[in-house]
């Protein structure tokens, strides 16, 4: 099986267990009162950028985790998940030491009433922007949480208000009432270089102001699901818990907040994601003027230029982002771009690889005016077109009815982005039912999360497309509590 198949992106996501009327574990948010600074609290302060070359090995990183870590925040959460209708368990990760026993134990049906929802908690990280209490984390640490705590270096702790979350950026804005504290100091991540050491400061597992270093990787990376934000990658050891936590350069800057990381395990294994400070604090700015963001959109779906097909368009290199549809009624369509059009320049802007567009895009006003500058037909061609309104829903809530196969016996559904955050997988198929036939007699059944069908990333389109090719045999891979395993399916 080829490597992009079996691996995954993760969000490096809030450490979640799942607790009930019980303290569980150590994770379960303080109910203590919220009490005034002791004595002993640390004064607050703008913390100013730490001295030192930037990119050059240092000694030591104690100066930033001792000045910047001031500024970074443990986050609490507390919320409810839904249970399974079919099989009673929480939307847990199978890893979760609890998920066995909700599976052995809970009544098939989620109990009498059909689906009912469970107390969780969990744990990210954050960072403190503006002195009066802002505080900057994921948008995956606190989406759907009823509760947040923040709490500080000095152990003092707030409840926190959500201001307001980006899911596509996966950014959101925390507001707790208190005033002169601690802040970090904004870099700028266009200035990093790739191979310069980087530190991370969070709580991984919990363990709170755990500081991690390593280096820049790669810059403007295009994940998954996520080609709205130009990723910074780094080797700093990332892992749940860190979510939410800042990045910084030798100079103490943030640049970036740790928000993914790229695994077959489910653990760090080299490659973490950050997302750029610059386009984070773009969100800020828009969740504290306006509770939401708004964005840029063309109407297209573009590809990569490969070697081959710059010289079949006539290119003298390899460079753009190639239109391969486009959709009726939209800015593109008003605009006459056509499929075969290789967008070179975005508002000024030259676009030398395809995954560059789309933050281009994105950050520009719906309504603006902008031109494009084209290759079609042999020849550069410029464009003046307005840019049409992203509407966000569609980014984050695919169908999730499920699709009905009569030739394998067998109801799916796409994952959720919640549920594939919980699972710690890059996508898949729920199986929903299983009737007589086919997956029936492979032993396949409803709450099997199908990863791939032959190698190819399961998909509704993708498992019909194996199954036109008329084949006797599938192979699945299946993810069944906490164990991946290779389903042998025969057809007929």
């Amino acid at each position: 099986m080829e490597t992009k198949h079996k691996s995954i992106y993760i969000k490096a996501t809030a450490t979640g267990l799942l607790a009930s009327s019980c303290f569980l574990g150590g994770y379960a948010i303080s109910q203590r009162s919220l009490a005034p600074p002791g004595p002993d609290a640390a004064p607050a302060a703008v913390i100013a950028a730490a001295p030192g070359a930037r990119g050059l090995p240092p000694t030591n990183f104690s100066d930033i985790a001792e000045q910047q870590g001031l500024a970074v925040v443990n986050i609490s959460v507390a919320g409810m998940v839904k249970t399974s209708a079919r099989t009673g368990v929480p939307q847990l990760d199978p890893n979760d030491p609890f998920y066995e026993f909700f599976r052995r134990f809970q009544p098939p049906g989620g109990g009498p009433n059909g689906p009912s929802e469970t107390p969780t908690r969990g744990t990210g990280s954050g960072f403190i922007v503006k002195s009066d209490g802002v505080v900057l984390t994921n948008a995956h640490v606190v989406a759907d949480a009823n509760e947040v705590t923040v709490k500080l270096r000095d152990k003092r702790e707030f409840k926190a208000k959500v201001i307001g979350l980006d899911k596509v950026s996966d950014v959101a804005v925390l507001k707790i009432d208190a005033k002169d504290l601690p802040t970090v100091h904004i870099g700028d991540p266009k200035a990093a270089r790739v191979g310069e050491w980087v530190v991370a400061i969070g709580s991984p597992f919990g363990f709170e102001n755990t500081v991690t270093a390593g280096i820049v990787s790669a810059k403007s990376r295009t994940l998954p699901d996520d080609g709205y934000v130009p990723f910074l990658q780094t080797d700093v050891a990332i892992n749940p818990g860190n979510s939410g936590g800042p990045l910084f350069n030798l100079a103490g800057e943030v640049i970036g907040i740790n928000s993914q990381i790229y695994s077959r395990s489910g653990g760090y294994q080299g490659l973490s994601f950050a997302i750029p400070i610059d386009v984070a604090m773009k969100v800020e700015g828009q969740l504290l003027a306006h509770g939401k963001v708004t964005r840029g959109r063309l109407g297209v779906t573009i590809q990569e230029v490969s070697p081959e097909l710059a010289e079949s368009f006539g290119l003298d290199q390899p460079k753009g982002a190639l239109v391969n549809s486009v959709e009726k009624g939209t800015a593109a369509d008003k605009a006459g771009l056509q499929p075969g059009d290789v967008i070179l320049k975005f508002n000024g802007t030259a676009v030398s690889q395809s995954s560059e567009l789309p933050p281009l895009v994105s950050d520009t006003a719906p309504g603006a005016k902008v031109s494009v500058t084209i290759w079609r037909k042999g020849q550069a061609k410029d464009i003046s077109m307005s840019v049409d309104q992203m509407e966000v829903a569609q980014a984050d809530t695919p169908d999730a009815s499920p699709a009905q196969d009569k030739q394998l016996g067998l109801a799916v559904r796409p994952l959720t982005r919640q549920e594939r955050a919980e699972a710690q997988v890059a996508g898949g198929l729920v199986v929903e039912d299983v009737a007589d036939g086919p997956a029936k007699r492979a032993g396949l059944r409803p709450g099997d999360v199908i990863l791939s069908v032959n190698g190819e990333m399961a998909g509704v389109d993708s498992l019909k497309a194996q199954l036109g090719k008329d084949r006797k045999k599938l192979a699945l891979l299946v993810l069944r509590d906490d164990a991946r395993l290779f389903v042998p399916l025969t057809l007929g």
